[in-house]
């Protein structure tokens, strides 16, 4: 199978507010920090996976409230737990257009320094941007396996300019190892 990666879309913002606008409403009732827009089409200039991924940002104690909120077809979808990543719960609502990952993620964990650290960098850093755009087209170009091993190996082959990305984003060595290896 082949990844497919995308020139930037101006749309993907829009995308993201119009999303942002459904989950407000769904979550008006229950208290959480923010709703970010997050991932490559976050970044202007950013070749992406045409996905838009979203974390919402809850305090501990909110987190039971939010997953119930979202866990509906029309919102969020199917509740899938962290899958092995502390303090993100991921859901999956394929029928939903345009496509996205949806996140809720606690307040300061580790997922959610990653997801904010890499899309801050790479939306000030030309350089960074471009490298990490021409690495993920070429790796768009390669025959993956037909499976998460596959996915899996895509996101790998991106380890090591992720890993300068969190360096200047200011994370310890300790946890890009960590980031490293939930990947």
């Amino acid at each position: 199978m082949r990844i497919e990666v995308s020139p930037y879309d101006p749309a993907w913002p829009k995308h993201f507010a119009d999303i942002k606008a459904t989950l407000e409403a769904a979550l008006n009732h229950v208290q959480i920090v923010a709703i970010e827009h997050v991932g490559s089409t976050s970044v202007p200039d950013l070749p992406a996976k045409p996905i838009i991924d979203i974390d919402i940002i809850v305090t501990r104690n909110n987190l039971p409230a939010v997953i119930t909120a979202l866990t509906t077809p029309v919102v969020g979808g199917e509740y899938k737990g962290e899958w092995g990543i502390p303090g993100r719960h991921a859901f999956c609502a394929p029928h939903l257009l345009p496509a996205r990952n949806l996140y809720v993620c606690v307040e300061g964990c580790l997922a959610l320094r990653n997801h904010l650290s890499v899309r801050d960098v790479l939306r000030v850093d030309e350089g960074l941007r471009v490298e990490y755009g021409d690495l993920k087209l070429k790796l768009a170009e390669r025959e993956w396996a037909d499976d998460d091993i596959g996915a899996q190996g895509y996101t790998r082959a991106k380890n090591e300019v992720l890993g300068r990305i969190l360096e200047k984003a200011g994370l310890a060595e300790w946890e890009r190892k960590e980031i490293e290896e939930v990947q």
